[in-house]
């Protein structure tokens, strides 16, 4: 649970070695330009999951493709093109990967970047070989602009366990969620004995359903860490990076661990709370050049995503994320931050815009204070993962927290236009129409008016 400062590049002894293999293999698409996509469901095989997807570039014209084989050349696919507008075959090569922890040796892990795709297009992509096949869709962004709708679903420590299989049904029955947002821990397979490598490849088989057919925007929490010295394993983050591989050199980045994309109207911005984030640290100092490349006319939502809560009125976990606050909050209000996602405490909890840089001091206190160029921080841990709900917040409510709940459930973002966006989060046992809180969000550049939230 502690906090780790971690090397941002993946060290010397997981590259090509005995532990990291290369081989080419490829991946074929073919195109029907559709608006909407529909999850088609696949043959099922042992020998092809699981599989994932995510944005490969800064722009929304790249997607990477991951899945895993046992057997190294099981990589290799024939590609054919399918029923479309456009038969031509675009073939694409992949980098395969391997690694060891404790025990465990992972199976040939492949990543295959899928390059200048159309935007607001519909893709088929097929992976396998002979009679192994299996087949999947995506369809891609609209092409950025400041107008453009968009809808993303969140969720933040999800785990393996049937609260975390209720959430993703919960979620997957909205046909709105084009995109996910993850807010980190993924498997949880360090809370289980020697740490379970085992465990990644049952949740990435469980998460398939949704991950292989929209791109998850992936944060790494602390349950990604992996750091067992204990059994030998002194490497952090190993099996996440060797499986989780993000496009953080399109936004120049030294390290898959924090990076930026474009999403449609959206700039998203992702930390690593357990990475060193001092001044002059490359974090810190990636960050700094960040927020001037940020162009509001162009991406008007400005969203940051991290693991470890700033503000936080939960018993567990409180103020973990402080020194990570100290550093970054007087740029997150000077460059007007729309929302800030974050996982770590199991329930939910949503902020109002509040900011530390100026203190209330009236009577010697000193409390966060309304702050309209602050961002809204939400707080979902709650995907449903095995140490269960935290329920143990601080009374009485401060007047810094809108809205908290001790219960599992997801979050909908739809982006509506430049000005306006409307946010729902929903909880496991309620029907999908429900929302237990909702909230329409000004955007903070082009429309910084006081916004209302009632929930229902």
């Amino acid at each position: 649970m502690g906090t780790l400062s971690t090397s941002p590049l993946l060290p010397k002894d997981l590259r090509p070695s005995s532990l990291y293999r290369e081989h080419r293999s490829s991946v074929l698409v073919y195109t029907t330009r559709r608006r909407k996509s529909k999850r088609r469901k696949s043959k099922k095989s042992q020998s092809l999951n699981p599989v994932h997807i995510t944005q490969g570039d800064h722009e929304g014209r790249s997607m990477i493709i991951s899945w895993v084989t046992p057997l190294e050349h099981h990589g290799s696919v024939i590609y054919w093109e399918a029923e479309g507008t456009d038969p031509t075959k675009h073939k694409v090569h992949s980098r395969s990967t391997a690694y060891k922890y404790y025990n465990y040796t992972s199976g040939h892990i492949h990543h295959a970047t899928i390059k200048g795709l159309k935007h607001d297009t519909k893709y088929i992509y097929q992976l396998g070989l002979h009679s192994v096949v299996r087949r999947f869709s995506f369809t891609t962004p609209p092409k950025v602009g400041p107008d453009v709708p968009y809808t993303f679903g969140v969720i933040g420590d999800l785990g393996q366990t049937v609260d975390s299989n209720q959430t993703l049904e919960h979620y997957i029955a909205n046909p709105k969620g084009q995109a996910m947002l993850m807010v980190g821990d993924l498997s949880y397979a360090d809370d289980h004995p020697l740490h379970d490598n085992r465990r990644w490849d049952t949740w990435g088989r469980f998460v398939e359903k949704s991950t292989a057919y929209q791109p998850w925007i992936w944060t790494a929490g602390n349950h990604e860490i992996d750091y067992a010295p204990e059994i030998g394993e002194t490497t952090p983050f190993k099996p996440y990076l060797h499986r989780y591989e993000v496009p953080y050199k399109a936004s120049k980045s030294s390290s898959p661990l924090w990076y930026s994309i474009k999403r449609a109207s959206t700039y998203i911005i992702v930390l690593s709370s357990y990475s060193a984030y001092g001044k002059y640290t490359p974090q810190y100092d990636w960050l700094q050049k960040e927020f001037p490349k940020v162009n509001r006319k162009e991406t008007p939502w400005l969203i940051v995503l991290l693991h470890s809560p700033w503000y936080n009125s939960n018993n567990y976990h409180y103020m973990e994320g402080e020194s990570m606050r100290v550093m970054f909050e007087s740029w997150f209000v000077e460059n007007k931050v729309d929302i800030v996602f974050a996982g770590h405490v199991h329930c939910y909890e949503r902020s109002e815009r509040i900011s530390n840089v100026r203190y209330n001091i009236t009577d010697g206190l000193s409390t966060p204070i309304k702050d309209a160029s602050a961002p809204v921080y939400i707080t979902i841990g709650d995907g449903g993962n095995i140490e269960g709900i935290a329920n143990n917040f601080i009374d009485p409510q401060p007047s810094y927290s809108a809205y908290r709940e001790a219960s599992f459930g997801h979050a909908i973002l739809e982006i509506k236009n430049r000005t306006h966006a409307y946010y729902t989060w929903h909880r496991n046992q309620d029907n999908m129409p429900v929302a237990a809180d909702s909230m329409w969000f000004y955007n903070r550049y082009w429309y910084p008016e006081e916004e209302q939230s009632p929930h229902t």
